[in-house]
């Protein structure tokens, strides 16, 4: 078997294209054989995990719904790996013992807020863009979404399903076929947007990649760019 050629690209062959972990590289390789105590300093502390709440206060005042995927995907090596935080979720018993099963979290403050004026509380258009693999399998609250499209809660609702088709699709494509209605809505009409557009900044406002960039920081200081997130 040939070997690539530099050290960087046998990285991103052998570890990050094989998706082997630590304990995966110490598998695979018998002959290395680190100290624990240097081992454990040169593992990364975990992170905390964000999630979306998925439900309302005023629907469920006294509870937190989240919305996550549980990760669990099998290597090209053939190794099952599983997302830490989701699959210690999914598995933690709801009650153990006649004790009520708890969840080290903390609530942070939202980033995401409708617009609003006291002299004019309407909002206009709501246009959103949802993307995910597959139609069957990752169309979250897709009942709730066309519900909302057909009661013109939504104005418009834009899907992308990547891996339904032989070719790709993903929301970047479908932002750039209503780039001009998009570019309307943000630049003449003071839209506030959850997403940053800067190619179609570029294209249709005559920026500079910089200039895209810094256009959406400013947008960001006015309180029209939001940023909530699900995994």
């Amino acid at each position: 078997m040939a070997l690539p050629s530099s050290p960087q690209a046998l990285y991103q062959s052998w570890v990050l294209g094989s998706n082997r972990n630590i304990l995966a590289v110490l598998e695979d390789t018998p002959s290395l054989r680190p100290p624990v105590d240097h081992l454990c300093e040169l593992l990364p502390r975990l992170q905390a995990r964000y999630y979306s709440i998925a439900s309302s206060s005023k629907v469920h005042p006294n509870s937190i719904h989240i919305c996550a995927v549980v990760v669990e995907y099998e290597t090209p090596t053939g190794r099952t790996n599983k997302g830490v935080a989701t699959n210690w979720l999914k598995n933690k018993p709801v009650a153990a013992g006649g004790a009520k099963a708890t969840v080290p979290m903390y609530i942070r403050k939202s980033q995401f807020r409708l617009p609003f004026k006291a002299t004019n509380p309407e909002v206009g258009e709501t246009v959103m863009f949802f993307g995910c693999r597959h139609k069957n399998e990752d169309y979250l609250y897709q009942e709730e979404l066309e519900e909302a499209e057909k009661n013109e809660v939504l104005t418009q609702l834009n899907v992308a399903f990547s891996r339904d088709q032989e070719q790709k699709l993903y929301v970047q494509h479908l932002l750039k076929e209503k780039k001009e209605h998009i570019w309307k809505l943000i630049h003449s009409d003071n839209a506030h947007i959850y997403a940053a557009l800067y190619d179609i900044g570029e294209e249709l406002g005559g920026l500079t990649r910089p200039q895209a960039v810094d256009y959406i920081k400013k947008l960001m200081t006015k309180g029209r760019y939001s940023q909530d997130v699900w995994t």
